[in-house]
């Protein structure tokens, strides 16, 4: 196992929603701040300088394609999508939301990193969706209510195996 580094504090809103269409490929989109951290305009929407529909951009000009959900941060987007070999299984793609730009979503020992604590949140409830509805035009009608969501300990991994 890698050395385990210290993690910032986490806590996260809903910062409102939108939805990217491009013929029949349709997102619903989630932005998403991260509070009480040093730097907020790097991690909360109405202090980045950055307007949200500055994603609806990002994502047409990447070309993103099919039937999903997005996670926006102001410093990270990921794109989670319905995979089109198998519906049952959810792909996702990082990009930097400044430029969307890629991101590598490889992590040490050969794992990929899938979701922070608000996009499991909304990961969960979308795949839920899924699984129950009839239509893709019923999937899309339904959104994640989710809340507030703080991570109250971000260091007890590294407390576990004795870290700190």
């Amino acid at each position: 196992m890698e050395p385990i580094k210290p993690c910032n504090s986490y806590a996260a809103r809903p910062a409102g929603t939108a939805t990217y269409q491009h013929g029949q490929h349709v997102f619903k989109v989630y932005y998403v701040d991260i509070y009480g951290r040093a730097e907020p305009e790097r991690y909360e929407w109405d202090l980045c300088g950055r307007p949200r529909e500055a994603v609806l951009d990002g994502l047409a000009e990447a070309g993103i394609e099919g039937i999903g959900f997005v996670v926006s941060f102001p410093h990270i987007t990921k794109v989670f999508r319905f995979g089109p070999s198998a519906e049952t299984v959810m792909h996702v793609k990082g990009y930097r939301t400044e430029d969307f730009s890629e991101l590598d979503l490889q992590r040490e020992d050969g794992y990929l990193e899938f979701a922070c604590y608000a996009e499991a949140l909304i990961a969960a409830d979308e795949y839920h969706f899924w699984a129950q509805a009839q239509s893709v035009e019923e999937y899309l009608e339904q959104r994640s209510d989710w809340a507030d969501a703080p991570v109250m300990d971000n260091s007890k991994l590294a407390a576990y195996f004795g870290a700190q």
